[in-house]
């Protein structure tokens, strides 16, 4: 049990670490080769192919028909509203706010295990929550400011929906972890998703003028469909089998630290106090949530 939940914390690492080096590395590519939407629905298809095509050196897992909905569910909100959400809500709001907003996806992935998997909320839990939450803000805040104003709102409501759809399912794919490899739950999940990616991304896909890549466009581009998409989903549906959703979405604090960390390594940025306790935060917030259960099975 240690093993698997040393390797579930090492897989989560290894997609925040992706997601952190995404935003720097997907603006090569949109909106200069590629627009939001058109960019989802490769990043969508993509992986699509690779889970279904890895899938096939697989033993064959058959799913019961009952699963199908939550997997549907899970496709709707976890690939396809999760998704066109953050790179609508993106498009007319400010980073600042997108990244502020999104720092509530664990609190809301709390309420909603508490509402859909009856899971009790500790004080531990919901005080490394906010402990995280506030070294997270810090970090994103400092020499940044955020913007609330009526040009943003829409933007800042989409995000916000983005929060709430990722954390409905990571607390509703949790029960499949339960009973299917992640292979099995993935792969479905994603075509459910397309499915509702399609119309709103074919348009901008047909209209790529592939031919206008450069090799850097094209590193990007196959970043963020292998890596963002394929591997980061990936790390974060294998980790499900051991940890609790909290736990995942907690994760999302370290993105500060990684996008401060690359920023010191290319000199536009300097270690500070300030940045040194945000991050000491967010590490302390993580193990109080991840402690929770081994407490829960100790006492039981």
């Amino acid at each position: 049990m240690l093993t698997k939940t040393i390797k579930a914390h090492l897989a989560l690492l290894g997609a925040n670490l992706i997601y952190g080096l995404n935003y720097s590395i997907a603006k090569l590519v949109m909106p200069k080769f590629i627009e939001p939407f058109g960019f989802i629905f490769c990043r969508v298809l993509g992986a699509l192919l690779l889970f279904w095509g890895l899938h096939t050196f697989m033993k064959s897992e058959k799913v019961e028909r009952k699963d199908y909905w939550r997997l549907f569910i899970c496709g709707v909100f976890g690939v396809a509203g999760n998704q066109l959400s953050f790179f609508f809500g993106l498009n007319i709001t400010t980073p600042i706010n997108a990244a502020i907003i999104m720092t509530c996806n664990p609190v809301l992935v709390l309420i909603m295990s508490s509402l859909i998997l009856k899971e009790r909320i500790s004080g531990l839990k919901l005080g490394g929550i906010f402990l995280g939450l506030s070294g997270a803000v810090g970090l994103i805040l400092f020499n940044n400011s955020l913007s609330i104003s009526t040009d943003t709102i829409v933007g800042d409501l989409f995000i916000f929906v983005n929060a709430t759809s990722y954390a409905i399912y990571l607390v509703m794919v949790k029960p499949l972890m339960q009973k299917y490899q992640p292979l099995t739950v993935i792969k479905w999940v994603f075509l459910f998703g397309f499915l509702f990616v399609f119309p709103f991304g074919f348009n901008e896909f047909t209209n790529i003028e592939w031919n206008a890549f450069t090799i850097n466009a094209w590193i990007a581009f196959l970043f963020v469909v292998i890596g963002t998409t394929f591997f980061a989903y990936l790390f974060n549906i294998y980790a499900l089998q051991s940890v609790n959703p909290s736990v995942v979405s907690i994760y999302i604090y370290s993105q500060p630290i990684v996008a401060s960390l690359v920023a010191l390594l290319i000199g536009q940025d300097e270690l500070n106090i300030l940045k040194i306790i945000s991050a000491l935060m967010i590490f302390i917030g993580v193990f109080m949530v991840s402690k929770k259960p081994k407490l829960t099975t100790t006492s039981n």
